[in-house]
């Protein structure tokens, strides 16, 4: 395991390098600095030199609901026409008060380095979309996740007396990035390096997710770049034309779900790439003696009863793990969940044990899973 986390590091600071030579360090757009004194936790990567959203093969046909929202009249416009304009704290005042927030920054790409979360009321509006344009990258800087929504967190404000099970908010994020983002000092509401959700709905639409860490142990806790729980009436989460990962250096990592973790809640993963990710604790869930636990889903960690994976037009490779499920771990305690992969590549993801249908995917062996159109081979 230290030879592994030895090469990420060096990967990243390679890659940082290099964009650093080629590009003149800051030519273009720019990147607005973290308060003065602040520093990193870990080596971050510049997300203008990462690789694109989705995968470019996938072919699958995207629901109406799981589309891009319609961003024509904003409620909020962070920046003036500036990269200087398109600070934190603006990004972070239009989040608290909720409705649609797009960027005014310049022709160029910017990354806003945020000192904190991005926190969403439950009693603000409803709907929070936040669209970047396809230039905007929102950076933890190494120290902090990047939004955080929980209906049932009192700080956010109770609006309903069942609030696991309510239909907002409704979170969008949409042409934008998040890279850099670290959840490791987080104590109560753990995991989701980049992301944390719980209740009301939530998607991610032609979105990266690069470089973004939660705690390396433990049992159950995951999600380097996003972590997810109950949704509203158990709809799923849609992830559509997304990458995380993508390239050597830019992989998300966690103790498990070293991309997304949830626990409960269903998934509809679309044209999207998923590689270079890691689960990098040990010892499983419950965690076996002597260890701290973790380990499992290098790329999806699916945990909870009644719940389904599906998987369409997407690739999932060069994920790894020291212990369950090299791409995906789906545990379903009640054996009620199910897997769905259609028109997918599943290949080349790395450890592992526990495999009953398809190497790679770690899962109950009555769990119903149904694979048409794919290939999911060379996984160990």
């Amino acid at each position: 395991m230290l030879r592994r986390w030895t090469l990420y590091l060096f990967c990243a600071l390679c890659v940082a390098a290099m964009f650093m030579i080629v590009s003149g360090c800051g030519s273009g757009g720019g990147e607005t600095a973290a308060p003065a004194g602040q520093t990193s936790h870990f080596p971050t990567v510049n997300p203008d030199a990462g690789p694109p959203a989705g995968n470019s093969a996938g072919t699958a046909s995207i629901p109406a609901e799981a589309n891009l929202e319609d961003v024509t009249f904003p409620d909020h416009i962070v920046g003036n026409g500036t990269p200087q304009s398109c600070s934190a704290e603006a990004f972070i005042d239009a989040v608290a008060q909720g409705g649609t927030i797009v960027f005014d920054c310049g022709p160029d790409p910017i990354t806003i380095t945020l000192p904190r979360p991005a926190n969403v009321f439950n009693d603000a509006n409803p709907d929070i979309v936040i669209d970047g344009g396809g230039l905007v990258s929102l950076s933890g800087g190494g120290q902090t996740r990047m939004l955080y929504m929980n209906t049932c967190d009192s700080d956010q404000v109770w609006t309903t007396p069942h609030c696991q099970n309510q239909d907002h908010p409704r979170l969008t994020v949409q042409n934008i990035t998040f890279a850099n983002g670290n959840s490791t000092a987080e104590t109560e509401y753990d995991g989701g390096g980049a992301i944390w959700v719980r209740g009301g709905r939530f998607k991610a639409v032609n979105c990266r997710f690069f470089n973004n860490v939660c705690a390396d142990e433990g049992p159950d806790v995951g999600g380097g770049a996003i972590r997810v729980f109950s949704q509203y009436d158990g709809l799923p989460v849609y992830i559509v034309n997304c990458t995380f990962g993508g390239a050597e250096g830019y992989g998300n990592r966690g103790s498990n779900g070293g991309a997304i973790s949830s626990i409960g809640v269903s998934w509809t993963i679309i044209n999207s790439l998923f590689s270079h990710n890691s689960a990098v604790g040990y010892g499983a869930n419950p965690a076996q003696s002597g260890t701290p636990g973790g380990g499992s889903g290098g790329a999806v960690y699916n945990d909870g009863n009644t719940m389904t994976l599906t998987v369409l037009g997407s690739r999932i490779e060069y994920n790894d793990v020291n212990e369950h499920g090299s791409a995906i771990f789906f545990v379903s305690n009640d054996h009620s969940g199910d897997i769905i992969i259609d028109g997918s590549t599943i290949t080349n993801n790395i450890g592992g044990f526990w495999y009953p249908a398809y190497d790679g995917i770690s899962m109950h062996s009555d769990t119903p899973i149904a694979v048409t159109d794919s290939i999911i081979e060379n996984n160990s």
